[in-house]
């Protein structure tokens, strides 16, 4: 397949979805196929999220070709999804520079198109932002229409129920869809489904649903058994209880990939009052065999060749800090039956698949529902289990709460693995964990240890398991240094430093504290400079006794970590310092007050200055001024 466009005779036509609204109704479907074409041949030469948009193409069409957007508000659930949707508005030519440094936003993103009604990245937002939207246009009164697309995972999680009461509560005109890739309903889909949402979404239908409820309200009785029989009638073809129990009209389920079905569903649907509910069945990966066939290995793919069955083997290197945590908690696990391991939706990506089928007992997946997770594991742990919380550091910021009431303040046990922290790379601000350390330390009983390599990782997690109160080991994404992890396990002394390595100046100017996995450019630099290095490992409780000797015997002191200045663990060093009458030029490197953008790791590290040739540059320019 080519990403020449003049192979995409209709494609390449519609710059906007106004010329895609301006298509007869018959030629969607060749728009669907030439975008799912074009789609493939871009990813595959690009990388990026793949399985996701795959699945989403007959739905974007659909609904951009009903709605009249960017008027109408179209909002994305998370936005692995948004790809053709970005395709179709204005960003074709750009599609193949997405994820990279300056390239377009891997979701979503308000800045980058006016499509883009909210910027995504963390599920279950949606139907909020789409009740917030659909209160204001009921307030303006222009017709503005409000649609929510989220996923059958994303709609697990209590955020979306919480807004699905109040829209049912309030009802304010809206639509939801429930992008179901997943459940085990997808034998309903078919013609015979298709009419009957067509038939349960059309004017004749509903005027005597709703006529038929005014007649009958002064006669409880028939009243009450016309209600049975349409609740009746909808559970024979719909399993949508729950959402008509929340006060949504629920339609579904539908073929996802069937645009002309949607088209008319949707235009039918576009003019009924109240919270609407649309349930539409789609296949992750669709018009790719391996990726149908395995949806969680093509969520995000490198480049690849799309005549091959499988993608590229990846090269032999360091294993990921995520692996490291997942031998480990096998390891663990062997020992100490006792261990629960929970995560939020994240098995694969937080190394915890073996595991899971190694310890099903012991394994525990609560879906996208970070505050549950924490809450469960206070739970457990009230009743002398050892729970594990795997959990990304920006998801973690949705756990906040529960991590403050529910775990510190009851001074209970609970261990955080907390990967993606730092510089995550291509997904974008959404998913840099460069604030954990800021918002984490002000926390009382909560120990933070930040491993700069493989194996203070494993004996990290060793430690924190074994303390009698919360505990967080930070790691970010991807791989370490290489070094040699033992398969021993041993307990840290808490809140002890060690010198890495001693300036061989008689006047030892510099002394670099490192905090986390930037330690290989920290020593580089280092090296380079003759500066002294102390791997400080603990941000809470921190050395005291290190920190009072690099004070004495240094100059200068520079602290170094992959999260944000304001608040990190620089400025825990400055204000133990300063408890102490301690007052030394100290300079503070690590990520600036601003969101950082989407690019690799390496390209972030350096714009940032916070590779070798940047904390060289930063700590020459400080003794220099």
């Amino acid at each position: 397949m080519s990403t020449d466009i003049n192979r995409y005779p209709r494609l390449r036509l519609i710059n906007e979805p106004e010329e895609l609204r301006s298509l007869p109704l018959n030629e969607l479907p060749e728009v669907a196929q030439e975008l799912r074409d074009f789609l493939l041949a871009s990813v595959s030469q690009s990388s990026g999220h793949f399985a996701s948009g795959l699945g989403a193409v007959e739905l974007t069409v659909a609904l951009h070709y009903v709605y009249n957007t960017p008027f109408d508000k179209l909002i994305w659930d998370v936005g692995h999804q948004a790809y053709p949707h970005k395709i179709l508005t204005g960003r074709r030519e750009q599609i193949s520079s997405i994820r990279q440094l300056n390239g377009l936003h891997p979701f979503p993103w308000r800045e980058e198109s006016e499509y883009d009604t909210l910027s995504v990245g963390h599920s279950s937002t949606s139907i909020s932002a789409a009740l917030g939207i659909a209160i204001a246009a009921a307030q303006e009164g222009k017709g503005r229409k409000s649609v929510a697309i989220i996923g059958d995972g994303a709609i697990t999680a209590g955020m979306a129920f919480e807004a699905m009461n109040h829209a049912g509560h309030i009802k304010k005109d809206m639509l939801v869809i429930l992008n179901d890739n997943d459940m085990s309903i997808s034998e309903n889909v078919g013609a015979l489904n298709s009419h009957l949402a067509k038939i349960l979404s059309g004017s004749v239908y509903t005027s005597f649903r709703e006529g038929g409820k005014k007649i009958l309200s002064s006669v409880p009785p028939i009243k009450e058994l016309a209600s049975k029989a349409e609740e009746h009638l909808k559970g024979m073809i719909a399993p949508g209880t729950i959402f008509e129990e929340l006060g949504f009209n629920y339609i579904g389920p539908i073929d996802g990939h069937d645009v002309v079905g949607l088209v008319n569903t949707l235009k039918n649907m576009r003019s009924l009052k109240g919270p609407q509910f649309l349930h539409v069945i789609t296949k992750k990966g669709k018009g790719y065999k391996p990726a149908e066939n395995d949806p969680i290995g093509y969520h995000a793919v490198p480049k690849f060749d799309l005549t091959k069955t499988q993608l590229p083997a990846k090269k032999a290197c360091s294993p990921s800090y995520s692996k490291i945590f997942g031998d480990w908690l096998c390891d663990m696990a062997a020992q100490d039956k006792k261990l629960m391991a929970i995560t939020p939706a994240m098995r694969e990506g937080s190394g915890m698949v073996e595991f899971s089928k190694r310890f099903p007992k012991q394994y525990f997946d609560v879906a996208i529902a970070e505050q549950h997770a924490i809450t469960l594991a206070t739970g457990m742990a009230i009743q002398g289990y050892k729970p594990v919380v795997a959990i990304y550091s920006t998801f973690l910021q949705r756990g906040y709460d529960q991590l403050i009431h529910d775990v510190a303040l009851q001074n209970l046990p609970v261990l955080f693995a907390v990967d993606r922290a730092g510089i995550v790379g291509a997904d974008g601000p959404t998913h840099q964990g460069t604030f954990d350390l800021s918002f984490l330390r002000c926390i009382p009983n909560l120990v933070i240890m930040t491993p700069s390599d493989e194996n203070e990782c494993r004996q990290m997690l060793y430690t924190g398991y074994q303390l009698n109160q919360a505990a967080v080991v930070r790691y970010p994404r991807g791989n370490g240094p290489d070094v040699q992890v033992s398969a021993e396990m041993t307990a840290l002394e808490i809140g002890k430093a060690r010198q890495l390595r001693r300036s061989k100046a008689d006047k030892q100017k510099i002394a670099i504290l490192n905090f986390g996995t930037l330690c290989q450019y920290a020593t580089e630099a280092a090296e380079i400079l003759d500066a002294s290095v102390y791997d400080m490992r603990f941000v809470k409780p921190l050395d005291l006794q290190a920190l009072k000797q690099a004070a004495s015997e240094h100059d200068y002191l520079v602290t170094i970590e992959d999260n944000c200045i304001a608040g990190g663990a620089g400025s825990s060093v400055l204000e133990t310092l300063a408890q102490q009458g301690i007052f030394k030029p100290t300079l503070l490197l690590g990520v600036p007050d601003e969101f950082v953008k989407h690019g690799s790791q390496t390209e972030l590290y350096r714009q940032l200055k916070l590779d070798t040739d940047g904390i060289i540059e930063q700590i020459k320019h400080f003794i220099a001024s």
